[in-house]
C-alpha cells in the first residue's frame, strides 16, 4: 500500500466513523443499514488514483434532507415543515412510499391504539406516516456532510505529503536498480 493509499484510507475510515456517531446521536439508523453501507473504494491506475464514498442512496436525503409539500391539514390547520437548507430535494406530487415506513415502525415500537385500545392496522398507520412525512419533509442532518468537510480541511497537504513520500520511494528504488 502507497503513502498514498494509507492517506486515503485514514480519510475515509474517519469521516465514516464520525458519520456513524452522528447517525446514532441523531437517532436515525434505526435499523442499522445505513451506517453498515458506510464505505469507501479507492482505485488505483497508472496514472490516478479514483477515490469515492459509498453509501446506501437513502442516505442522501437524510444528510440533506427533503423538504415538504406543506398544505393544510383536514382540520384546517397548516402542515409545520420541518428544517430543511442547501437542497433541492422536495416532495412535489409523488408521496413517499407507505412501505418504506415498515420496519422503521416495528424498530421504534411504534403500534397506535384506538379509542377503545384496539391496535391500529398497519396499514394505515404507515399510510398516515407517508402523508407526514410528504407534507412535512425529512429534517437536513449533515450527519456525513459535516465529517467530510472536517476532514477535508486537512487532506490536501497529507497528500502532498504522502505523495512526496511516494515519489521519493520510486527514486530510491530506481537508484537501486
Amino acid at each position: 500500500m502507497t503513502n498514498l493509499e494509507k492517506v486515503f484510507t485514514d480519510f475515509g475510515n474517519r469521516v465514516n466513523k464520525k458519520a456513524e456517531a452522528n447517525l446514532k446521536r441523531l437517532d436515525k439508523n434505526a435499523s442499522g443499514e445505513l451506517s453498515k453501507s458506510l464505505g469507501f473504494e479507492i482505485k488505483e491506475s497508472k496514472n490516478s488514483i479514483r477515490f469515492a464514498l459509498t453509501w446506501q442512496d437513502y442516505g442522501k436525503f437524510i444528510d440533506e434532507g427533503v423538504k415538504g409539500k406543506g398544505g393544510t391539514k383536514a382540520d384546517g390547520t397548516k402542515w409545520k415543515r420541518k428544517r430543511v437548507f442547501g437542497t433541492n430535494n422536495k416532495y412535489r406530487e409523488k408521496r413517499p412510499p407507505k412501505d418504506a415506513f415498515n420496519g422503521w415502525t416495528i424498530r421504534r415500537g411504534i403500534a397506535p391504539r384506538d379509542k377503545k385500545g384496539r391496535f391500529l392496522k398497519r396499514n394505515s398507520l404507515l399510510y398516515a406516516i407517508a402523508n407526514s412525512v410528504y407534507h412535512t419533509g425529512l429534517e437536513t442532518t449533515h450527519f456525513f456532510t459535516k465529517p467530510f468537510r472536517e476532514e477535508f480541511k486537512t487532506l490536501p497537504k497529507k497528500i502532498t505529503e504522502a505523495y512526496g513520500l511516494d515519489i521519493q520511494n520510486t527514486l530510491k528504488l530506481v537508484k537501486k536498480q
